[in-house]
């Protein structure tokens, strides 16, 4: 029978890394010497396979990635530190095994191999959320296999169960494991950060590392997903795994650091495993998010009811669901563009709208447009049956756009804008988690409109009525 012997959160900024950093390494010398004592008790425990899951390696939206690969090698080049090079053998019986425990889950799985390298033109090297924590695990010990894995932008109860999967798999094997979980905290977390900043940053990584050092994991997974966002984190996925697969144990945890002279939070903490209870939290997990659903549900006001109620017909009945009665008089007597936006556990999951009205009055209005973000958003896939207990909607109700003349009346808390050049336009709204300045708002609609900052464009602004 295998073992789960213990668990670590490890972040992997390259610059920590002598040959990168170059003297620049000193300035997070807590995490450091955090990163060693790890590797310290990793050595002690001698682990056969350390299973390291990453946000930097193949990551889907729909799928989690799993590297079948017989060997596995990177280096730090793209750092100028190509000789920092590692090569581990695939532990790919745990692999086999992870990935069987997971489909008997429903747990989407792509398994990375030399047609999906092709198929999505992917680098077969190891990413450098795997690389730098290995890297000081390597200083003090070296003779293990690797198991490699990039979360997918899955539920969170899901990747929780993936994790579950994964201890199952080891249970099922021979072999003693080490599980790491790679991942920065807020990359928003001081007004020098390269990302922006948010005091949100602080907020989110003294809350998060405050549950994991107590445990408290029904807080961990139902987290404020607008916290998550705007902290602009990437190791909360791989936390949601390593969770998982500690689900049932008596675990000893400890915030070892928790430093960000860069504007990324770094925290190290390891999670000694003890004894094997067996009493899961998966089954409380989801029936804390369905509550959580049904609260939202209830609140809903006519405009957001009207949404949700105009895609879960289409998608029953593939008909547009006639306009009902009983709606505020100013949804029948009323014309304004409208956007409607879907959600799922905090992704976005599809936005279309109009700018200007085209229908006789905004209820017409939100039920097409309910089914076009649905269905014709090109960044998605069409929304399935099984889809839509899981779904947020919140509806924006638009104010005619003004010609903008000076960047100084913007404000992107307050205003949308749309950006022209010629046939090319580009919308954001307003209020928007992650886009704090008119720089920001800006830019992002140049993208979308395909539109250079160089060239000679026109901006427009608008105001919206949100229902969510």
């Amino acid at each position: 029978m295998g073992t789960l012997l213990s668990c670590y959160l490890m972040p992997h900024p390259p610059i920590i890394v002598p040959e990168v950093g170059r003297g620049e390494e000193k300035k997070i010398q807590k995490t450091i010497d955090s990163l060693n004592t790890v590797s310290i008790n990793i050595k002690e425990k001698k682990p056969d396979t350390i299973i390291v899951v990453t946000p930097h390696g193949y990551v889907f939206r729909d799928a989690v990635a799993v590297t079948v690969f017989s060997s596995l090698e990177g280096d730090l080049g793209q750092f100028g530190a190509r000789g920092v090079r590692f090569e581990f053998e695939n532990d790919l019986e745990l692999v086999e095994k992870i990935v069987e425990e997971s489909r008997k889950k429903d747990i989407p799985i792509a398994e990375i191999n030399d047609e999906l390298i092709k198929r999505y033109a992917l680098s077969k090297k190891l990413d450098h959320g795997t690389m730098v924590p290995l890297y000081f695990v390597t200083e003090h010990y070296a003779t293990f296999k690797l198991v490699h894995i990039s979360y997918g932008f899955l539920p969170f109860e899901q990747l929780y169960e993936f994790g579950i999967a994964i201890n199952k798999a080891i249970m099922e094997s021979n072999k003693k494991v080490v599980f790491i979980a790679s991942g920065d905290l807020s990359h928003k977390l001081t007004p020098n950060s390269p990302n922006g900043y948010t005091p949100n940053g602080e907020i989110f990584d003294n809350k998060l590392l405050n549950l994991l050092s107590e445990m408290r994991v029904e807080e961990i997974i139902g987290m404020d997903k607008g916290l998550i966002e705007e902290a602009a984190e990437c190791g909360f996925r791989s936390v949601c795994v390593m969770l998982g697969a500690l689900d049932g144990y008596e675990v000893k945890a400890e915030v070892l650091s928790h430093e960000g002279p860069f504007g990324v939070g770094y925290g190290v903490a390891q999670f000694e495993v003890d004894q094997y209870k067996g009493t899961s939290l998966l089954e409380k997990l989801y029936r804390l998010k369905r509550q959580r659903i049904e609260e939202i549900r209830q609140k809903e006001d006519s405009y957001v009811k009207l949404a949700r109620e105009s895609l879960e017909y289409y998608v029953k009945n593939k008909k547009l669901m006639p306009v009902p009665q009983g709606l505020p008089e100013e949804m029948y007597s009323r014309r304004a563009g409208v956007f409607v936006s879907l959600h799922k556990d905090g992704e976005l999951r599809g936005c279309i709208g109009t700018v200007v009205p085209q229908r006789k009055n905004i209820a017409e209005e939100i039920i097409k447009n309910a089914i076009s973000a649905g269905f014709e958003d090109p960044r998605f896939e069409p929304v399935e049956e099984y889809e839509l207990k899981d779904i947020e909607y919140s509806v924006d109700v638009l104010t005619p756009p003004q010609p903008v003349k000076s960047k100084q009346e913007l404000n992107p808390k307050k205003y949308g804008v749309i950006v022209r050049k010629g046939y090319r336009s580009g919308l954001l709204l307003p209020d928007l988690e992650g886009v704090d300045t008119v720089e920001e708002q800006i830019s992002i609609a140049l993208r979308k409109a395909g539109i250079s900052p160089d060239e000679d464009y026109t901006i427009e602004k608008f105001e919206v009525e949100r229902h969510k």
